[in-house]
């Protein structure tokens, strides 16, 4: 049983094209489905043919009757990756019947995602631009492109040189590092002269290895991290002395909030995300309801 586990996690990395991250969170939501088979019933099992609606519902129950229980959207989680490793099995004919075809998730109250406003942007970004220096003017390319472009944190630092078109004002995304696939993102008048002065003057000055292709650089002149990266938000939110929360992705959140509310269309809003369904990218025209609700 266990490597038939092993072989489906194996198939999200290939087919799916899964991150390590998603990989992981799935192994440890199975390997918990999988103990609670062997060791939290009375009775053992021997194949994953056996698995039963009924004992899907006792996983469920135990994990909602718990003396410390989990919360709706993490019980929603491991349901969810419950349901995918049935449905793999089912669909390769591993199993004669899917016993999680009825069982229904734990409700989920979605949350809206959090945006900054026009304003807090503008101080947000105008934060870097107190100084002048090679970090500053890296920083200051940070900021603007996050907010700019709507970029995941993982996209902008595994950005590399040879992703950047200035002539052109795009930039090749990819969503992880090393993969083929990727979107191509326009750059705007003034975020297109921000990254010329950082590629021009702030670059060249953190690189320490001619052979480094990183396009943001920390310290060392290697490759930003994701965490160097949210130091960098969470400093200059404080320095310009925003109350709101901030990091990555409320400047994603805001950028495409903004973007809607400015007249852009959902399906232009979906593409410079790289949403791959367009329902992702809805719960944002909920953002302008509430917000003519007020």
């Amino acid at each position: 049983m266990e490597q038939v586990l092993q072989t489906f996690l194996t198939f999200l990395k290939s087919e799916y094209r899964y991150s390590e991250n998603t990989v992981a969170a799935y192994r440890n939501d199975l390997n918990q489905f999988f103990d609670f088979l062997m060791h939290g019933r009375a009775e053992r099992l021997n194949s994953w043919a056996e698995v039963t609606p009924e004992i899907v519902d006792e996983y469920v129950y135990d994990l909602q009757h718990r003396k410390k229980p989990y919360a709706p959207s993490s019980i929603a989680r491991k349901v969810a990756a419950v349901k995918s490793f049935f449905n793999y099995l089912h669909a390769r004919s591993m199993v004669a019947h899917n016993p999680t075809e009825d069982i229904d998730s734990p409700k989920v109250e979605k949350r809206l995602p959090k945006t900054l406003a026009a304003k807090e942007i503008g101080e947000l970004l105008q934060a870097p631009n107190r100084g002048d220096t090679p970090k500053h003017l890296r920083d200051a390319a940070l900021l603007n492109m996050l907010y700019a472009t709507g970029m995941r944190v993982s996209e902008v630092v595994f950005l590399q040189m040879d992703d950047v078109d200035l002539e052109r004002k795009l930039l090749r995304v990819k969503v992880r590092e090393g993969e083929s696939l990727s979107r191509e993102v326009p750059l705007d008048k003034e975020m297109h002269q921000i990254l010329h002065k950082y590629l021009e003057d702030g670059r060249p000055y953190l690189l320490k290895n001619p052979t480094e292709t990183a396009l943001f650089l920390n310290h060392r002149g290697q490759q930003l991290t994701r965490q160097g990266l949210w130091l960098i938000i969470k400093s200059y939110a404080r320095e310009a002395e925003l109350t709101s929360e901030v990091t990555p992705h409320t400047l994603r959140h805001s950028f495409a909030a903004h973007k809607l509310d400015s007249g852009s269309d959902l399906e232009e809003v979906q593409r410079l995300l790289g949403h791959a369904n367009i329902s992702t990218t809805q719960i944002y025209t909920q953002l302008e309801e509430a917000s003519e609700k007020v």
